[in-house]
């Protein structure tokens, strides 16, 4: 896949191929949980069902696996999420760990226990990293050694949602989203409040835990977001005030290139609407090959904007190659009859997790 720069997305050209395979031991409840891999060189990190970090290279072979999990945590099997700059691993799991480790050799440098469990993404910014807990807090914590340097608690919560909550870095400001749909900036310094916009009603408990909200993206201009309400939001970055909402049912990451925001809903419809005013430009259904009633236990677990192409995998193990001119979907690749995790792109060639191995297609 020969990778370009559109915008601020990397995008993908045409051809695939299966090349290769990188195994690990199988993860329970793969399917309730939004994976992540960490691409170092022509190498790239993930982890099995015991908590054990694996680094291979590009012929899948082991460079180092390390394990930081005592017998008892192992019997967890904890979920773990990375973050990485060019020497440092961060990470983070729902059994209230963090800890950092050297990303070329697995060596610990320290490792902490947080007060709750993560639930989020990790981002990296200087020498500090953001990551969200369970108890709905976004802390700031140092690099160097862990130590917690400061943290600001958005809402208590009772219901635990597994929905993996999304943060990111503009400029000098942290901009994420919690269980209630409330959206927050904080100065990334100190952890002032720049603004809260909440999306949703939090009187109703219920409605909070069933919400699923999209990752957040953003341009210079816009916080970018959708949910499972069948609402989708533009909020201006600097204010966090309405620039305009659609109706799309989606809580897949969309994608921003120049002008134009791609999305696809739960029910497998593309959108294409206008990033300054929001009007829907096209809707396309991408589901039309399949069968009404295998269709409606089919959702969309995440995608990637070519040039040409968008490369959507689904919760039934396929990978639909969809030409944007046309919208039609031109090639349909079975990888696994479960779901499978979003497509991601490194050194030219295109990555999807499943439960017990990472394909790598070119």
């Amino acid at each position: 896949i020969a990778s370009c720069l559109v915008g601020s997305e990397m995008c993908i050209r045409d051809s695939l191929k299966n090349i290769s395979k990188f195994n690990f031991s199988k993860i329970d409840n793969f399917e309730y949980f939004d994976p992540k891999l960490v691409f170092q060189n022509n190498n790239l990190i993930f982890f099995d069902d015991k908590g054990s970090i694996l680094k291979f290279d590009e012929s899948s072979k082991i460079i180092w696996k390390k394990n930081f999990y005592n017998k008892s945590e192992k019997k967890l099997k904890p979920i773990l999420n990375f973050d990485s700059n060019e020497n440092i691993l961060i990470v983070t799991d729902n059994i209230s760990k963090y800890y950092a480790i050297n990303v070329n050799t697995g060596d610990l440098i320290w490792e902490k226990y947080n007060s709750a469990p993560f639930n989020s993404q990790i981002k990296i910014y200087k020498d500090n990293f953001f990551v969200i807990d369970f108890d709905n807090v976004l802390k700031c914590f140092s690099i160097k050694n862990g130590n917690e340097l400061w943290k600001f608690k958005t809402g208590d919560t009772f219901l635990k949602s597994e929905k993996r909550h999304s943060l990111i870095v503009v400029d000098d400001g942290v901009y994420f989203n919690n269980s209630f749909g409330d959206i927050t900036g904080l100065n990334t310094k100190n952890g002032y409040l720049l603004w809260q916009t909440p999306t949703q009603n939090t009187s109703i408990i219920e409605d909070a835990f069933n919400l699923k909200t999209s990752d957040i993206v953003a341009d210079r201009q816009s916080v970018i977001f959708s949910n499972n309400k069948n609402e989708f939001y533009s909020l201006n970055l600097k204010t966090g005030r309405l620039n305009w909402k659609q109706k799309v049912n989606s809580n897949v990451r969309p994608t921003i290139i120049n002008d134009l925001i791609f999305s696809v809903s739960n029910e497998g419809f593309l959108f294409i609407l206008d990033a300054q005013s929001g009007n829907i430009i096209r809707i396309t259904d991408l589901f039309q090959s399949f069968k009404d009633k295998k269709r409606k236990k089919i959702s969309p677990q995440g995608f990637i904007v070519g040039k040409e192409k968008i490369y959507l995998t689904t919760s039934n193990g396929r990978l639909l190659i969809i030409d944007i001119a046309s919208g039609k979907t031109v090639s349909m690749i079975k990888i696994d009859n479960e779901k499978i995790s979003r497509p991601f792109v490194s050194n030219k060639n295109l990555f999807i997790i499943k439960e017990n191995s990472i394909i790598k297609l070119n």
